[in-house]
């Protein structure tokens, strides 16, 4: 990114490769739209262009992309109101898909819809933070930089989201 700060806007290509992936994730797991996901992370890159000379450098470059990232889904979900078009199998291949007989497929599918119906009840900011905690795999330390927060009190969120996505869960379980 130093390099790209200083006007060398070729390694940006270099950025977008390594970290267009994670970028998708991200923005995926919060909207559950491809083409959407794609463009908010072209925006992103876009943003970063943009913004380059904001790159202090004391930090790690992903957590700045994050930042970034985070104000372009809120914006986005800000202007538009987001429809839940999300399918089972994008779960499925997000936490893992074991092979059995019909019924244990069955039930396995049951129990993703019913997960994701729940994690779609909780409120933008604890799907975001289970997404990049659980999902995305990113670290309580990386997430509070993101949040400019604390790692304990990403711990203390993380902790209240999962609760609340047992809650959603279980609410969800009971009517059915």
């Amino acid at each position: 990114m130093e390099k790209v700060k200083s006007g060398n806007l070729d390694q940006l290509g270099l950025l977008f490769e390594r970290y267009k992936k994670i970028l998708f994730g991200f923005f995926y797991n919060l909207n559950h739209d491809a083409s959407l996901s794609e463009d908010l992370v072209q925006n992103t890159f876009m943003r970063i262009l943009k913004y380059r000379e904001g790159f202090k450098g004391e930090g790690e470059f992903k957590v700045w992309m994050f930042h970034i990232a985070r104000n372009i889904s809120h914006d986005h979900f800000r202007k538009n109101k987001i429809k839940d078009t999300d399918d089972i199998a994008s779960w499925s291949d997000r936490l893992g898909d074991s092979t059995g007989n019909r019924d244990d497929v069955f039930v396995q599918n049951e129990e993703m819809l019913m997960l994701k119906m729940a994690m779609n009840k909780l409120d933008l900011e604890k799907r975001e933070i289970l997404t990049m905690s659980k999902l995305d795999g990113m670290k309580y330390k990386q997430i509070g930089e993101v949040l400019s927060c604390s790692e304990g009190a990403v711990k203390v969120k993380v902790f209240r989201a999962l609760q609340s996505l047992k809650e959603a869960y279980r609410h969800i379980q009971s009517q059915v």
